[in-house]
């Protein structure tokens, strides 16, 4: 895809789902460009925002300096919002927004080794540290690549890329990534979707540990939101909305019943959120106006006043 401004998705359905006003301390776990961020803070909140990229924390300084004491950056993993916020003397806000996965800067900037559409060196991890995708693909065997493909990009010929990878490495730069998986699929240029797609979703997700960081995060924001708090997260693949889901269906006690005609059986916790929504879409309108908002599903409910599972436990 060329080059986009980088355009919050479904932001009119989150600040809809938040109903951000004065007095309210609301986190953004994903700051990236700070699309949803100055959304909240135009409507008199009071903003945490969270990033393990330093180059968004640094990015951010600006609009640090523009509100004035009413936003506060993060240098962090998003998994760890409620450690950092108690060390400050934060212990409950009242809403909770997420948008997963990769951001349009990330991708944007071929030297940061997101996507295929620009060459550049096979990097991939967001905070800038530990391993990247060259030392992965470059070190890992054949089966430990494969799995990566097949639960985290769907690759069906999961092993037949790998055994590709394998084959032409030493591996330095997207392009020649993206080369390999072409060849091994036997791409075309008409295709409507490029293979290597799914092998830089997989890659990526790894390099990232990104669906663990997703489940931490997603029981985080539950410890950390006060009774009527609201949870709203935008997810881009199957994946992540499948976790959401779960999470969020899980702690409304959807689907869990008691049975009167076994005597002993135990109730379980008392449900953490209410409101669950359905998977919200982008309307045709903001597709045309932002073609990477596509794929993207927004999930949000309400936190009730019961103690969260993972302090319940």
């Amino acid at each position: 895809m060329p080059d986009a401004p980088h355009i919050p998705v479904l932001l009119d359905e989150v600040v809809a789902a938040i109903a951000p006003a004065p007095g309210m301390t609301i986190v953004d776990a994903t700051f990236g460009a700070g699309g949803y961020t100055t959304a909240l803070l135009d409507a008199g909140a009071m903003v945490h925002a969270f990033d393990r990229d330093p180059d968004a924390i640094a990015a951010g300084q600006a609009l640090v300096a523009r509100y004035e004491g009413r936003l506060a950056l993060h240098p962090a993993r998003f998994s760890a919002m409620r450690a950092e916020l108690a060390a400050i003397g934060i212990t409950a806000v009242d809403a909770v927004v997420m948008d997963i996965g990769v951001s349009s800067m990330q991708l944007d900037q071929g030297e940061r080794g997101f996507a295929f559409m620009h060459d550049g060196p096979l990097d991939m991890r967001m905070s800038r540290d530990g391993e990247s995708a060259a030392d992965f693909l470059n070190t890992a065997d054949e089966e430990a690549i494969a799995n990566v493909l097949y639960h985290y990009g769907e690759e069906r010929q999961s092993r037949r890329v790998a055994r590709a990878i394998v084959a032409a490495r030493p591996l330095a730069t997207t392009g020649e990534l993206a080369r390999v998986v072409r060849r091994a699929l036997g791409y075309k240029p008409h295709d409507k979707k490029d293979p290597a797609t799914r092998t830089f979703q997989a890659v990526r997700i790894h390099v990232n540990d990104e669906l663990a960081e997703l489940e931490a995060g997603l029981a985080a924001a539950e410890a950390l939101l006060k009774d009527g708090g609201v949870l709203a997260v935008v997810s881009f693949h199957s994946l992540e909305d499948r976790i959401v889901k779960h999470f969020l269906r899980s702690g409304s006690g959807a689907g869990r019943a008691i049975s009167r005609h076994l005597p002993g059986e135990v109730a379980g916790p008392a449900p953490s959120f209410t409101q669950v929504s359905k998977g919200i879409r982008p309307t045709e309108a903001e597709i045309a106006r932002n073609p990477r908002a596509r794929s993207s599903t927004l999930r949000h409910a309400i936190r009730t006043g019961a103690p969260a599972r993972s302090m319940a436990a």
